[in-house]
């Protein structure tokens, strides 16, 4: 019994497509880290990144969230999210309720307080990100933006398997 040969055109467009992916991760990864790193320099003082998500995910869906909600739309453990919103409601940007039907369960809103520090936030950081964009070109990251996404949206529905 003969084993086939292997396809060298098969070979090589997988090591092609790895490259890729190395590549696309790589510079991902990195924008990641910068952008981070201008937008955190650019938010109040004592405000972080995670604090300003969750501020920011609260202003737009203008709704009450459980801190479950929360940890499963960013990602992060209960334990994790329990400490960014104990550092919240510290600062008086969040209101944190209990459940009247399930005294097990708590609710979370944005404060008037926690509104204008993200209000803040973006203000800090708009005209930076803003600029980027103007530099890159708006067109050019309008076509970018469906990739991303894409990407995105396959990361969150189903981790990559080998």
């Amino acid at each position: 019994m003969t084993t086939p040969a292997p396809n060298p055109d098969k070979a090589a467009e997988a090591r092609s497509t790895d490259r890729l992916a190395a590549s696309l991760f790589a510079e991902v990864l990195i924008a990641d880290q910068l952008s981070r790193n201008l937008i955190g320099k650019a938010l109040p003082k004592g405000m972080q990144i995670s604090h300003f998500s969750v501020l920011n995910l609260l202003a737009h869906v203008n709704e009450e969230r459980t801190p479950a909600q929360l940890a499963a739309a960013f990602h992060i453990t209960r334990g994790a999210m329990t400490n960014t919103l104990a550092r919240l409601e510290w600062a008086g940007h969040v209101h944190i309720r209990p459940d009247w039907d399930d005294a097990r369960r708590k609710f979370v809103s944005i404060s008037t307080a926690g509104r204008a520090a993200r209000d803040q936030a973006i203000a800090g950081f708009m005209p930076l990100i803003a600029g980027v964009v103007r530099d890159i070109g708006a067109d050019r990251v309008r076509g970018a933006l469906p990739v991303l996404r894409e990407l995105r949206l396959r990361l969150e529905a189903d981790p990559p398997k080998p």
